[in-house]
């Protein structure tokens, strides 16, 4: 069926593709194949070609799989970006397991509700996070521990090459802890590899997501779905192997996984990790490896054009930018096109989509706006109570039927069932987030149904930090809601009814144990102190009217 949109979709770009009939370990053999000594990563100054990485999973695998993994297992990943990250990934998928990606920036009271919801055998972490996973109740001969600068040449990060701190950061040695297994240790294995038995309909990967209720949600996505958006990524942004492609955006993220690190390596281009964000050093690896692509988070490209070097910045390399999470403000979009001739290019997308299910495209973007529906995709906007499509111009639910979609949550077919509906012969996923449609078929997002605040890209649920703040002894009812920010767009706002018997408790206190329990992007940013919480008439407190009051002020 023609759309209004396809009449503004890219030349030579087929609007819908079989995803291929492999599983994701296929895409790295057949670019080690055709490509063994062009660089597959490139980590602060070091190279690993596709041939040495290809052959590193190949022993991890192996490793694995004596360890006792098998078809089916979940195995967690909390890692920075770096090179032990991809090998991860690929290494449980290459070992017929599942690869459940882990936030490193998450405390031990949320890594316990993961690795006792996923069922997980095993995880791959960091020293330095070794202490979290431990106190979440992980035993620790189920560790398999790294150190970011093992994959350099000595062990070791030369300073004179990092930005201020690193280095000290890179090489301070953590203690293995006791029964734990070391990196190097899967690395030595010598054992044949299992063989692959899983296939486009096995599940591949289990990322969590939060809702409106209770604890985070995993998604269950088989290699099928995840191949669909890396093979149409490649065809949607005219990629190839000649790509250098910056990985900055975490690839603990959907979008990290598969645009960045699944889409580049599936292409046999090259991968510039960068294990943290710092806008100098981003821009001079973009000029040192004379870098085409980057999908980032907005607030990069903000902090990026306001580094006082920014004069000095050579991006003459880039052919493509853009990402998504947030609006890129129209000012910032503008410099970059009168700067640099690059059009920032957005896109939507969810966990449960496997990151895009729109993007604009790139001969006729919008600004400001999430773009038409992607390859073999459809989305509708519909009223979310008559569940009736509205017409152009009209603000309803978004929702999204293709290959990119998930099977549903992880042992919770109730929640599975809320996010489904059958629509037009076909089976859609309800996004909760409230847009339009214009004339032209591009998708615009107004408001959001769901509970979520999306801070610099970061998806927030109120629900999962009031539950962590109901741990501390003296809040007796948390309400947590978003504060307008100038630079992260939403900001975390915590209102707390202080328990009695601790009337001395203050914000600076309360943060500070919050960043002790949570991932530092979900600590509230501000507290207010109230003596109640408005309640409706079954008790449940009335969050939308503090945030209703909050957008108020």
């Amino acid at each position: 069926m023609t759309r209004a949109h396809h009449k503004f979709w890219p030349a030579r770009v087929p609007h819908a593709i079989a995803p291929p009939d492999t599983a994701l370990p296929d895409n790295l053999l057949v670019s080690a194949r055709r490509f063994p000594q062009r660089p597959a990563l490139v980590f602060l100054g070091d190279t690993t070609t596709y041939a040495q990485l290809a052959a590193q999973v190949e022993r991890v695998a192996a490793w694995l799989a004596q360890r006792g993994v098998k078809r089916g297992d979940r195995v967690l990943v909390g890692l920075q970006n770096c090179p032990q990250l991809v090998i991860a990934h690929y290494a449980i998928h290459a070992a017929n397991a599942v690869v459940v990606p882990v936030n490193p920036m998450n405390r031990a009271a949320e890594l316990k509700h993961l690795i006792a919801d996923s069922g997980a055998v095993m995880a791959v972490t960091s020293a330095d996070l070794s202490a979290e996973w431990l106190a979440a109740g992980m035993a620790a001969q189920d560790l398999l521990v790294t150190r970011l600068a093992e994959a350099l040449p000595g062990g070791r990060a030369e300073a004179q090459d990092l930005p201020p701190g690193w280095a000290d950061w890179l090489n301070t040695e953590h203690a293995l802890p006791a029964g734990a297994h070391a990196w190097a240790e899967a690395l030595a294995c010598s054992a044949a590899p299992p063989a692959l038995q899983v296939g486009a309909q096995d599940l591949a990967l289990l990322p969590y997501t939060s809702g409106t209720t209770g604890h985070p949600k995993g998604c269950m996505h088989r290699h099928a779905s995840l191949q669909h958006n890396v093979f149409a990524g490649a065809l949607w942004a005219n990629a190839c192997h000649e790509d250098v492609v910056l990985g900055v955006l975490p690839m603990f993220h959907i979008t990290g996984i598969v645009v960045v690190m699944h889409g580049t390596l599936a292409g046999g281009a090259a991968l510039v990790l960068m294990p943290r964000w710092q806008r100098e050093y981003a821009a001079r690896l973009i000029a040192q490896h004379r870098v085409t692509r980057w999908t980032n988070i907005p607030t990069m490209v903000i902090d990026l054009l306001a580094s006082p070097q920014v004069d000095q910045f050579d991006l003459s390399s880039l052919v493509t930018i853009g990402g998504g999470g947030a609006a890129m403000p129209q000012a910032v979009a503008e410099r970059l096109w009168q700067r640099w001739g690059l059009r920032y290019m957005e896109g939507y997308g969810l966990t449960e989509t496997a990151a895009p299910s729109h993007g604009n495209p790139y001969d006729a973007p919008k600004q400001q706006c999430l773009g038409v529906p992607y390859l073999s995709c459809d989305a509708r906007v519909i009223d979310p109570d008559t569940l009736q499509e509205l017409p152009p111009g009209d603000s309803g639910e978004i929702i999204v039927h293709g290959p990119m979609v998930f099977d549903g949550y992880w042992g919770r077919p109730d929640a599975t069932e809320a996010a489904f509906m059958d629509f037009d012969g076909k089976r859609f996923f309800r996004t909760g987030d409230i847009g339009y449609v214009d004339a032209d078929g591009y998708f615009f997002m107004t408001d959001r149904l769901k509970r979520m605040i999306n801070a610099s890209g970061f998806k927030v649920w109120p629900s999962e930090v009031e539950n962590l703040m109901h741990a501390h002894p003296g809040i007796a009812e948390a309400c947590i809601v978003s504060a307008p920010d100038a630079y992260r767009g939403e900001t975390v706002k915590a209102i707390v009814v202080r328990r009695a018997g601790h009337e001395a408790l203050t914000a600076d206190d309360l943060r500070a144990w919050c960043r002790d329990h949570m991932a530092a992007y979900k600590v509230p940013a501000l507290v207010e102190f109230a003596d109640s919480l408005p309640k409706s008439a079954t008790g449940k407190v009335m969050w939308r009217a503090l945030q209703e009051r909050e957008k108020a002020k």
